[in-house]
């Protein structure tokens, strides 16, 4: 495949991930649908996991990939000198998605790992699943710990699933685009221009 067009397939790729990751990151504001738990409450204390805050699948997966997505996809277009100088700029911008992607996926395993701030049965505001013993994630038996906000556990483990998968496409995409550019640098991009008879 000429690596003109493995650019453009790569950053046309990357566009819905990229979007994919700003809208679960979004929706991870808001528990239960509702915007009352990203509100301050009268401790001056938020009711959403610390890996919410980060904006991983905001600035990581979303902006610091959507960004090289848009140079790596007009990349592909037949340029100077066979564009070798847009496929050389095009690894520094993989790069730089490959640190978005990880910076998203490294959040979003933590996300897992710890857990959701939910309201328990018996005691206040906590991360429940966060120093226990037993991992909640194989043993949905235990996830109606959670009693506030409704459904908590699975909302969580959606979203933060949702964006680990899509940092890994994104991960492979631009690692790749790392390896494409290096080729499209030497050899071009061989687009050529065709003759219309």
């Amino acid at each position: 495949m000429c690596t003109g067009k493995c650019a453009k397939f790569i950053g046309i790729s990357l566009y819905p991930l990229a979007l994919l990751s700003i809208i679960c990151n979004i929706f991870l504001f808001f528990p239960d649908f509702q915007i009352t738990y990203s509100k301050e409450d009268a401790e001056g204390l938020y009711r959403l996991t610390d890996e919410i805050k980060y904006m991983g699948g905001v600035v990581g997966g979303g902006i610091l990939v959507l960004i090289p997505a848009i140079h790596i996809h007009s990349t592909g277009r037949e340029g100077c000198c066979a564009n070798r100088c847009g496929m050389f700029l095009s690894i520094i911008f993989a790069a730089i998605g490959v640190v978005g992607a990880l910076y998203s996926g490294v959040i979003a395993v933590l996300g897992l790992i710890n857990g959701p701030v939910c309201l328990p049965e018996h005691g206040d505001w906590s991360r429940p699943f966060m120093n226990s013993t037993e991992n909640y994630l194989g043993n949905p038996e235990i996830w109606d710990t959670c009693k506030e906000p409704e459904n908590i556990v699975e909302f969580n483990i959606g979203l933060f699933a949702t964006l680990l998968v899509a940092a890994c496409l994104e991960l492979l995409l631009c690692g790749f685009q790392v390896l494409n550019g290096l080729f499209g640098c030497i050899c071009g991009t061989c687009n050529r221009k065709e003759v219309v008879a």
